[in-house]
């Protein structure tokens, strides 16, 4: 009786791309100030998400020791 995520989970490759797009509007935009609210909100939640997906692969990173040993992050 788990819960399901139904929100699929962006890749970092596909969060930086969304994140470029509201940068864009919001150098472009000439609307309203709600408008530009709105996307910074929207960017900031992405940054959010880049920063989550980048910590995750951060701790898969491995570190090769001078002894051929590997050793987490």
């Amino acid at each position: 009786m788990g819960e399901e995520k139904t929100e699929k989970k962006e890749n970092l490759e596909e969060l930086f791309s969304n994140l470029e797009e509201v940068i864009r509007e919001l150098e472009e935009e000439n609307g309203s100030l709600e408008k530009s609210f709105d996307l910074y909100n929207r960017g900031m939640v992405l940054l959010k998400k880049c920063n989550t997906a980048i910590d995750e692969v951060e701790k898969k990173v491995l570190i090769l020791d001078e002894d051929g040993e590997t050793h987490e992050f």
